[in-house]
């Protein structure tokens, strides 16, 4: 898995959402890294962002970013992006959802980035 540069890693995430692929997508994160599930919900580590993205891909969703931009210093980079899902919920309700992502993404010893903080909503999760 080549993750040379923080948007690697993005195309990474919306290939393994767009696929379904909960292993995968797990793989783009550090173990202690912090999700945020929706404004005022945050978890923290694998098990906690495991959850949290198979209840996204529970809806089989298309994931696009429609547009980004990222932000580095070093062995660090914030990531912001407009971004918008569509699925389907259980009872086969179309589901259609979208954001402002911020998130943060380290650059790790082997040279990989992963994800810190990854922040779908942006600024949303301030009350």
């Amino acid at each position: 898995m080549d993750s040379g540069s923080p948007l690697d890693v993005i195309s990474q995430l919306v290939k393994a959402m767009n696929a379904w692929d909960v292993e995968s997508a797990i793989q783009l994160f550090e173990p202690n890294a912090a999700f945020v599930i929706k404004p005022g919900i945050v978890v923290n580590g694998s098990s906690g962002i495991r959850q949290a993205l198979e209840g996204f891909m529970m809806l089989k969703p298309t994931l696009t970013i429609e547009a980004q931009q990222v932000v580095q210093s070093g062995e660090v980079a914030q990531y912001c992006a407009r971004w918008s899902l569509k699925g389907i919920d259980p009872t086969g309700t179309a589901v259609k959802l979208g954001g402002r992502s911020s998130s943060i993404l380290r650059r790790q010893s082997d040279g990989r980035w992963l994800f810190l903080v990854d922040n779908p909503w942006g600024t949303e999760i301030v009350m």
